[in-house]
């Protein structure tokens, strides 16, 4: 699966993939899975603030700062070097401090004590064990890009900020743009004589 080019996930594979880690499962050649809480939440958050796992991962309660009436996420990307700071919605904020509360976090300590690798190999598995293709952990990143896209007027620019992308270009191979236009302009241009 490292070989081949991750896509976005749906609405439906999203939900079922993270329930599907929370409850655990057992696969065709028998081995148990436990519930991963953490993976769930980790790839839930992912999903929810378009970041790249790796700053997931290390990413501290104390990362997300109180701004007037909203809560804002003040971090580093790790890949780039590029600063982040966006509005993070408070039903996240409050989710993520729930999970802290329940995994006895401390807000300086990172949310996530796992790797990256970790969180791919047990979604790998998972992804298998669905029969879903093409599905790592950008997929979550992807599904970000795609839904802030199609419930905001298909606007481009707004995703390559959130994204913090260099430039739309990037953004636009996330959201497979050319290819839905190509499709959308041939189911749109129908001439049928009369």
């Amino acid at each position: 699966m490292a070989n081949k080019k991750t896509r976005a996930l749906t609405d439906d594979e999203f939900a079922q993939i993270i329930q599907t880690i929370q409850r655990g499962y057992i696969t065709a050649d028998g081995k148990k899975i436990k519930p991963n809480i953490r993976v769930s939440v980790a790839l839930t958050l992912q999903a929810n603030l378009g970041l790249r796992i790796g700053d997931i991962i290390n990413l501290k309660l104390s990362d997300i700062v109180k701004d007037g009436n909203r809560y804002r996420l003040d971090i580093t990307e790790q890949k780039t070097g590029k600063k982040r700071e966006f509005t993070v919605a408070n039903e996240i904020y409050t989710y993520l401090q729930s999970y802290a509360l329940e995994n006895s976090i401390r807000p300086n300590q990172k949310l996530f004590p796992i790797t990256v690798r970790q969180v791919q190999k047990h979604l790998q598995i998972t992804a298998e064990y669905l029969n879903l293709e093409n599905i790592g952990t950008h997929s979550f990143r992807k599904f970000f890009a795609v839904s802030v896209y199609n419930n905001n007027n298909y606007n481009v620019e707004l995703v390559r900020t959130l994204l913090n992308h260099s430039n739309v270009t990037v953004t636009q191979r996330y959201l497979s743009i050319e290819n839905r236009l190509v499709e959308l302009a041939l189911q749109n241009h129908i001439v049928l004589p009369k």
